[in-house]
Parts: structure tokens; C-alpha cells; sequence
């Protein structure tokens, strides 16, 4: 596990300004409603404004949280559970209110100030309460300031109102706990400036009083509306934007080397900021940024071309009536532009593709990557070559080529890697290119037949690791050929229990964001097992 107080770099400090600033600002402004508070508490009940409770904080360290009573002072009180319901007879009047308001939070302002706490963080919970937390699960949450809000804390806005006098330490710690762990985790790991934000913005969102019940879903809180605006709009527009003004810059000068012409700062500026809107503006309403451009398939490109041609007919239709531009030096520009739009968009795999290739070509990683030899070039053998060459094990193997007996194929390439030989020269092909492991990826011939080349694989020093047949999976799973039976497999039919422990094995092995597509066909299968 990464430490997480090294992902964020400058992202930490810039946190910390932001809750200093943020807590001194709300304990100045704050300042008339907490006199208001200490006065009515004083009058409700006996017994200090203050509560003073022990949590823990970064790196295990206690300190003692700062929040408004809402409790009776009184020997009961201190004796009772660590944990409130809503039942709870020691709370008064008034400290009801303030915690369905959580007012009573509001004094933690200080512990951010003091570097205790942040704004947001994982909510700080009682030494009694995290004895027991898993080790590494505590290593991990406590890795970071606990903070006045969370994820957690948006989705269990209401746990008081879950929790029962009668049960409360058994089903807080059954059912809360486990799932707020979890949330901590995710954020802990995911932690941003962007997330803090958006987490900010649901906290408040949730303390009105008609929005109390209304429950973001998980997904929205850890990709919320500020975070989708930077990271799929402002991004891009930004990006585009430096695009437009670049194809712009290079077709006037390419313009000037026939003909005098001057580009203007001002006409060239609108010019740019026109065709960069219109661009965006249409692009998201056609989802282009919703592409994930790094997984992209090629055909996505396709997506871009109505995008382009709406902001030039606009950029065109605008030049018809000023007559800024002189057209074809306009189509020139929205042309360059487009190329570069797809640059920008696919320049990682671009890039990584030519390294790839200067670093086979040069021996580059030769002895620090994996070799791996494909056999079979089918779908399976397909999908194995691109699951290692495009996921996070990239950066560990090397595909070599596919070995295939199909004459037609030999020496031609299918998905970037190229066919190599067949079956009876593996041996051969394993001593040329130094292979260390071999993925077997037939499953179309007969078991003789496979455990023939199975047999060859073998006898090899490289490894043989056997590549299931996903994609021919998914098809025959989804649509069964026996009620009693949930798929078919090369002649075999498998059983319900078999079924779940194999995909069980694929999603342990497959589990990646890249490979989101499968693993909503396997959910949609495993849906269909219960």
C-alpha cells in the first residue's frame, strides 16, 4: 500500500492553507452564533458549553475532540455507551437541535486549526471504539487528519436514527462500522483537493432539512459535480482551447509565406475562443467527454468529427457576416485543429506505442519485463495479448508474438503483435526470445489435439499458464442452451457452483478499471445465478 501522504506532493500543503484559512475565516464569522449557543446551553441545562472528548488522530496519536454538550451533566452520561441513538434519554432539548442541526460540530474548527483535523477527512472515532478495527484497515484510515466531514459521514447523515438503545453497540458495529471503514478507505486512497470539495459541497447539501433523507449514491460522493466539471470539461476546453490557438498560429504562418498577412491579436483571440466553445459545447452534448481516451477504442475517433464540423460551420457562419478570415485559411485551421484534437486524445497510446516499438527494436527491457508467448491468435489469444500489453501489467510483460499453425496468418500482425511461428517451432521461439512464460489460448480444437501442444508448451523451461476463454464465456452463458445449466464450454456443460468459482477466479485476475466492460457482463451473469 502507497503511503498516502506522498500522493498528494504539494496537494497536502495547499490542504492545510485551505483549512487554516477556511477554520479561522468560519471561527471569526462563526463567532456571534457560538455566543448565541454558549448562552443557551448555559441556560438549558448545569454544566459546561464545552464537550471535550477523546479520538484518535493522525498516526494513532489521541487528542481531545471540541464540540458544543448536548448531553445532561450529570453521572449517568459519562457512564453510558460511547455511542448516541436516537433515543437517548441523556440528551437535552436543546442538544437534540443542535445535533440534528450539527451545530454541535461546529467548535472542531478549532482542532483544524490547531492541525488536529481537517475539513475533510475520516471522521475521528474513540480509542474504545477502534480497538476493533483490523490493523492494517487502522494503519490506513489513521494515515491521515481525521476531518470534520467524510464520505461517510454524507451517507450516514442519519445514523443516529439507525441505531436503538437496545442494540446500539451490536449493530454499530456490525453493520456501521464495516461500511464506513470502507468509505474511509476509498478516500484515503482517492483523496484529492477536487474530492474534498465535492464532499464539502454534499455536506452542505445534506444539512437542509428537506434534503436530510435524500442520500447521494456512492459514486456521486467519490465523482462528484465539481470533480466530472474540471476533470471531463474545464480539462478539455482548456486543452482544446491551447489546440485551436497552436493550428491557428501555424496556419497564418504558413498563410504568410505566399501572401502578405497580418493575424491580429484580437481577431485571432476570438477566433480561438469561438471555435474552442462551440467545440466543447457540442462535444459534451454528443458525449465526447465521457470517452475515457486512454482506453479508446479506435472508431472513437469517429466521435470528434461532429464536434469539429458544428464549430466550423459556426466559426464560418460568424466570418460570413465580419469577414475576418479568409475561408480556406479558416477550413485549414479547423483542420489542423481536428488532427490535433485526436493527438492530444490518443498521444498516450501514440507515445507509448513508439517506445514500445524503439525499445524492442533497440533490446530495451529485454531482461527486466517478462517475455510472453502467446499461443493461439483467436479471440482468446487476442484478448490475453491486449489485457498484457494495455492494463497495469503493461509495465511487467512483454508479448513476443502469437504462435499459430493458420498459414495465412504467419508474419502478419493482429493487435499490434505479430504471429511468430507455429506450434512445432515453440521451443525454438522460446530460446530466441528468452520467454519465460507461455499463455496457452486455444480453445476451439479437441482435448487430444490440446493436450498435444500442451504437451510441447512443457517441455519447454517457460512457464504454461492456461488463458481462459472469457469472451466465448460471456456468449454462451448469457444465453444458456439448458434451463438446468448456466453455460456451455467447448462441449462441456457447467454447473451453477462451477460457474461462480470460475468467475470468481476471472474477476480476481481481471479486476482493473480498464476492463469495466467485462466486468459488467460477469455481474450481469453472477446476477443471473441467484
Amino acid at each position: 500500500m502507497p503511503n498516502p501522504s506522498t500522493q498528494f506532493l504539494w496537494g497536502d500543503a495547499v490542504k492545510r492553507a485551505l483549512d487554516v484559512t477556511a477554520s479561522l475565516a468560519g471561527l471569526i464569522l462563526l463567532a456571534p452564533l457560538f455566543l448565541f449557543v454558549a448562552i443557551a446551553i448555559r441556560r438549558d441545562s448545569l454544566g459546561p458549553v464545552f464537550y471535550r472528548g477523546p479520538r484518535l488522530g493522525q498516526g494513532d496519536k489521541p487528542f481531545l475532540i471540541l464540540k458544543f454538550r448536548t448531553m445532561r451533566e450529570e453521572a449517568a452520561s459519562y457512564a453510558g455507551p460511547r455511542l448516541t441513538a436516537q433515543d437517548d434519554t441523556r440528551i437535552t432539548v436543546l442538544g437534540r437541535w443542535l445535533r440534528d442541526t450539527k451545530i454541535n460540530e461546529f467548535p472542531q474548527l478549532w482542532n483544524v486549526l490547531k492541525g488536529e483535523m481537517s475539513l475533510v477527512g475520516p471522521r475521528p472515532e474513540d480509542p474504545e471504539l477502534a480497538v476493533s478495527w483490523p490493523a492494517d484497515v487502522r494503519a490506513e484510515v489513521l494515515s491521515v487528519r481525521p476531518g470534520i466531514t467524510s464520505p461517510a459521514s454524507v451517507l450516514y447523515r442519519d445514523e443516529e436514527e439507525l441505531l436503538s438503545s437496545q442494540t446500539l453497540m451490536a449493530t454499530y458495529l456490525s453493520d456501521i462500522v464495516p461500511s464506513k471503514l470502507r468509505l474511509d478507505q476509498l478516500y484515503v486512497r482517492r483523496r484529492s483537493l477536487l474530492l474534498d470539495l465535492d464532499v464539502l459541497f454534499w455536506t452542505f447539501l445534506v444539512l437542509i432539512p428537506r434534503l436530510k433523507h435524500h442520500k447521494p449514491p456512492e459514486e456521486f460522493i467519490f465523482w462528484g459535480p465539481l470533480s466530472r466539471l474540471v476533470r471531463r470539461y474545464i480539462n478539455w476546453f482548456m486543452i482544446d482551447t491551447a489546440t485551436t490557438l497552436l493550428a491557428l498560429t501555424l496556419t497564418g504562418v504558413f498563410w504568410r509565406l505566399f501572401a502578405p498577412f497580418h493575424l491580429g491579436f484580437f481577431p485571432a483571440l476570438a477566433f480561438v475562443t469561438i471555435y474552442s466553445v462551440i467545440f466543447s459545447i457540442s462535444g459534451a452534448l454528443s458525449g465526447v467527454q465521457r470517452i475515457a481516451w486512454r482506453y479508446a477504442d479506435a472508431d472513437d475517433v469517429l466521435d470528434l468529427i461532429p464536434p469539429t464540423l458544428v464549430a466550423g460551420f459556426v466559426t464560418l457562419a460568424i466570418n460570413y457576416f465580419w469577414s475576418i478570415f479568409p475561408v480556406t485559411m479558416i477550413l485549414c485551421a479547423a483542420g489542423l485543429a481536428c488532427a490535433g484534437f485526436i493527438i492530444t486524445r490518443y498521444h498516450q497510446r501514440i507515445l507509448t506505442g513508439w517506445l514500445t516499438r524503439w525499445y524492442d527494436l533497440r533490446g530495451v527491457h529485454r531482461h527486466v519485463r517478462e517475455r510472453v508467448l502467446i499461443v493461439g491468435s483467436g479471440e482468446a489469444g487476442q484478448f490475453a495479448a491486449w489485457s498484457l500489453t494495455n492494463t497495469e501489467n503493461a509495465g511487467a510483460f512483454q508479448v513476443v508474438g502469437f504462435v499459430d499453425d493458420d498459414l495465412y496468418k504467419q508474419q502478419i500482425r493482429l493487435r499490434g503483435v505479430r504471429v511468430v511461428g507455429r506450434r512445432s517451432e515453440i521451443p525454438e521461439l522460446v530460446e530466441r526470445h528468452d520467454v519465460g512464460v507461455i499463455v496457452y489460448a486455444i480453445h476451439n480444437i479437441s482435448d487430444a489435439e490440446s493436450q498435444e501442444i500442451l504437451a510441447i508448451c512443457r517441455q519447454t523451461r517457460a512457464r504454461t499458464v492456461v488463458w481462459p476463454d472469457v469472451l466465448a464465456f460471456v456468449r454462451q452463458a448469457v444465453a444458456p442452451e439448458k434451463p438446468e445449466d448456466v453455460a456451455r464450454y467447448t462441449g462441456r456443460y457447467v454447473r451453477r457452483e462451477q460457474v461462480s468459482s470460475w468467475l470468481d477466479h476471472i474477476e480476481s485476475q481481471l479486476h482493473s478499471g480498464t476492463l469495466r466492460t467485462v466486468e459488467e457482463q460477469i455481474q450481469s451473469i453472477r446476477s443471473q445465478l441467484r
